[in-house]
C-alpha cells in the first residue's frame, strides 16, 4: 500500500511540474510571436500567476477525483476528471488574479490551460500504456484488466500469485492487472483483498466491466454447483470479456500437487461450461475389466465418436485395437494420436475399408477375431441424406446389417451401436435409416445368443464433425452471419468424452437388447448456443456478428426426442442411465421387408427407397420441407 502512496505523490507532484511549466511554456510562446502574456508586465506578477495557477489547479484536480485512481487504472471517464479539474483550477486562478495583481490576457489563460491539460492526460495515458506493457526475456507482454468473481480463498491466492508474479517468464500471472472483484456475499461488499476493492455482486458483473474497462474476466469459485456456474457463466458471457475458469478443487489436486500455481490452471471458458448441468462421469472399474485384454474394433474410428472411443479404450489395456474406417486422412490421424501419445508399442492395427462391402469386412472379422465391437460408422448428416437416401440406407443400415451378422457369426461378445436422438419418431432419412439399425441390433439380441448386442442413443455432440459449433465458429472467424434454421429450435447436447463414457458403460452393463439413453439434462436453444458461442469471441450478438434465421432444412424438426412412447424407461444402477424396453421384432416379415429395400437402394430408386424406409420404420414421418 506504502508503494501505492508513493505513486499518487509521484503523480501529485509531476501534474504540479506539468501545470507550472505550461504556464511557463505558453508566456514564451506568446512574448516571442505575439504579446506581452500579461496587463502588468513585469516578471514578478507572471511567477505570482503560475504559483497560484499551480496550487489552485492542484487542489481542483484533488477535488475533480484526478487522485482517486490510480493512473494505470484511468480509463475514459477518469481523463474527463482531469479536463474539468484543470477548467476550474484555471477559472479560480483567472478570477483571483487580479487581487495579486498579475493579471492575464485572455489569451494567455486559453493556450496555458490548453497545454496543461494536454500535458497532464497525455502524461497518465503515456506512463499508464507503460505500466501496463511489461518485457520478459526481451518479449513485450500488455497486460490485461481483470476483474475476479469470488472474493474467497482462491481469489487471495490468485491476488497474491499476480503480486509475487513480477516478471516470471513461467507464470501466467504477470500479465494480468486487477482492478475489481465482485461477490455475493453481503459482508464483502465495499471491503478489498490486498488493495483491490470489492465492487458488487454477480449480477453487476457487466456494470463494473464496463466501468473499469476489464479486457479478462476470472471465476475463481471452484466450489461452484454446475447450475448457479452456468448462472455466473451467462451473465460474464454477455460483456465482451475473455472469461478464464478455476477448475474444480477436486481437479486441481488431482496430481497430488497442492502447491500448484492457481493461474496456470485457469481454463478458457468453453460452450459446453454453458449446458447448465453436470458432467456425467461413470465408475470406470467394470469397463476395464470387459475391455482389458480383448480385441477390440472400432468401426468409423477416425470418426469424432470412433476416434474419442479409441482414445479412451487405450487406457483400458486391450490386446489389440482394430480401427476401421473408409476416410483414410481421419483413420490416419487417430492412428498417429496414438503412436505419439502411447508410443508404438501400442497394438493399434489402422484398415481402410467400408462397413458396406461384406466380403471385405468379413476378411476383417476372420483375421482378427475382436472380441467387442464398437459400430460407429455411419453417415450422419441429415440433409445430405435426404438427397440420396439410397446411399444413406447402402451405408447405415446394410454395413450395419453386415458388422452384426458377421459379429454373430464370429462370437463375438458384445456388439455396441451408436445411435441418435434422430431415430425417435425420425423426420428425416438418416434418423429413419438409424432407426431401422436399432431394430437391426434387437432383431439380433432376439434371434441370436452368441453375441450382446446393444444400442446407445444420445443426442447431439458438441464439437464433432458437421455438427453446429465447429460450423458457428467458422462463420464467426470469417467474419460471416451465424446462420441458424429457427429461432425456436432446440436439441440435447453431450460432449464427445461424456457421449463415449456411455458406450463404454453401457457394454459394460449390457445383458442384451437394450437401448441405452443418457439423461442429458434441458435441450438448449440452439441460438441461445450461437450467441453463448459469438460471446465467447469477445463481440456482441445482432451487432458485432450477424445472426440470420434461414428456415429448417428437409427433415429436420424443432425438436428431438430421446424414447420412443412404445420404449418406456426403465431406470439403472447409475442414476445418468436408463434403459428402453425392446420392442418385439417379427423375423420373417422385418427381414423380408430389409430384402425389398436392399433391391431398390442397390437400383438407385430414391423415391422407392424412401416408400419401403417408411414401411419398415412405422414412426417415420418424412418431413421433405
Amino acid at each position: 500500500m506504502e508503494k501505492m502512496n508513493l505513486r499518487k505523490v509521484v503523480l501529485m507532484f509531476a501534474d504540479a511540474f506539468i501545470v507550472f511549466m505550461s504556464g511557463a511554456l505558453t508566456s514564451f510562446m506568446l512574448s516571442f510571436f505575439w504579446m506581452n502574456p500579461m496587463v502588468d508586465s513585469s516578471r514578478k506578477s507572471l511567477i505570482i500567476y503560475l504559483m497560484i495557477n499551480m496550487l489552485m489547479c492542484f487542489f481542483a484536480l484533488y477535488v475533480c477525483g484526478a487522485y482517486n485512481k490510480l493512473w494505470r487504472y484511468f480509463d475514459a471517464k477518469d481523463y474527463m476528471s482531469c479536463v474539468l479539474g484543470m477548467f476550474i483550477g484555471s477559472g479560480i486562478t483567472a478570477l483571483m488574479s487580479s487581487t495579486f495583481n498579475a493579471q492575464p490576457r485572455w489569451q494567455y489563460i486559453l493556450v496555458s490551460f490548453g497545454i496543461g491539460t494536454l500535458g497532464i492526460v497525455m502524461f497518465r495515458f503515456i506512463f499508464r500504456k507503460t505500466f501496463l506493457t511489461i518485457a520478459v526475456d526481451g518479449k513485450k507482454y500488455q497486460k490485461q484488466r481483470t476483474m475476479i468473481i469470488g472474493a474467497g480463498k482462491a481469489c487471495r491466492m490468485i491476488l497474491e500469485e499476480i503480486k509475487n508474479a513480477a516478471t516470471d517468464p513461467n507464470n501466467p500471472a504477470h500479465k494480468y492487472e486487477p482492478v475489481c472483484l465482485v461477490d455475493d456475499d453481503p459482508d464483502k461488499q465495499g471491503t478489498s483483498i490486498m488493495g483491490i476493492p470489492v465492487r458488487g455482486t454477480t449480477n453487476d458483473i457487466k456494470t463494473w466491466c464496463k466501468k473499469e474497462a476489464v479486457d479478462l474476466i476470472i471465476l475463481a469459485i471452484p466450489s461452484l454447483n454446475e447450475k448457479e456456474r452456468k448462472r455466473i457463466l451467462d451473465i460474464a458471457s454477455e460483456t465482451s470479456c475473455k472469461i478464464k475458469i478455476i477448475p474444480y478443487l477436486t481437479e486441481m489436486l488431482a496430481d497430488g500437487s497442492e502447491s500448484k500455481q492457481i493461474i496456470s490452471q485457469a481454463k478458457d471458458i468453453r460452450i459446453e461450461d454453458l449446458l447448465g448441468r453436470e458432467p456425467v462421469t461413470f465408475d470406470s472399474t467394470d469397463v476395464k475389466d470387459y475391455i482389458s485384454g480383448k480385441v477390440v474394433m472400432v468401426t468409423g474410428g477416425g470418426g469424432s465418436i470412433g476416434s474419442e472411443l479409441v482414445r479412451q479404450i487405450v487406457n483400458y489395456s486391450p490386446k489389440q485395437i482394430i480401427i476401421v474406417d473408409i476416410y483414410e486422412n481421419n483413420a490416419y490421424d487417430i492412428q498417429q494420436e496414438i503412436f505419439m501419445d502411447y508410443g508404438r508399442d501400442v497394438n493399434l492395427v489402422t484398415l481402410i475399408a467400408s462397413i458396406r462391402d461384406y466380403d471385405k469386412m468379413n476378411l476383417i472379422f476372420k483375421t482378427y477375431r475382436p472380441n467387442i465391437v464398437f459400430h460407429a460408422a455411419a453417415h450422419k448428416h441429415v440433409p445430405l441424406m435426404e438427397t440420396v437416401p439410397e446411399e444413406a440406407v447402402k451405408n447405415n443400415i446394410f454395413g450395419t446389417f453386415n458388422c452384426a451378422t458377421l459379429a454373430e457369426y464370429y462370437n463375438v461378445e458384445k456388439f455396441v451401436m451408436i445411435s441418435t436422438d434422430k431415430a425417435v419418431n425420425p423426420t428425416n432419412v438418416m434418423g429413419a435409416t438409424k432407426r431401422c439399425c436399432e431394430m437391426i441390433i434387437q432383431y439380433m439380441a432376439q434371434n441370436y445368443s452368441n453375441t450382446d448386442f446393444i444400442t446407445t442413443r444420445f443426442g447431439n455432440v458438441l464439437g464433432s464433425n458437421g455438427s453446429v459449433i465447429p460450423l458457428f465458429k467458422r462463420q464467426i472467424e470469417t467474419g460471416k452471419p451465424v446462420t441458424v434454421t429457427d429461432p425456436e429450435i432446440i436439441r440435447y447436447f453431450m460432449t464427445i468424452p461424456e457421449a463415449v463414457s456411455l458406450v463404454l458403460k453401457a457394454g459394460a452393463m449390457a445383458q442384451g437388447g437394450e437401448i441405452f439413453v443418457l439423461d442429458m439434462g434441458e435441450p438448449v436453444k440452439i441460438v441461445t448456443l450461437a450467441e453463448n458461442l459469438i460471446r465467447l469471441y469477445g463481440k456482441v450478438p445482432y451487432q458485432d456478428v450477424e445472426i440470420k434465421f434461414t428456415g429448417l432444412r428437409p427433415g429436420e424438426k424443432l425438436y428431438e426426442e430421446l424414447l420412443m412412447s412404445e420404449e418406456g424407461l426403465k431406470e439403472t444402477a447409475n442414476k445418468k442411465i436408463f434403459i428402453g424396453n425392446q420392442i418385439k421384432i417379427d423375423p420373417d416379415s422385418f427381414l423380408g421387408a430389409l430384402q425389398d429395400l436392399k433391391e431398390a437402394a442397390a437400383a438407385n430408386n430414391s423415391e422407392l427407397t424412401l416408400k419401403l424406409l417408411e414401411k419398415i420404420v412405422p414412426t417415420f414421418h418424412h418431413n421433405a420441407n
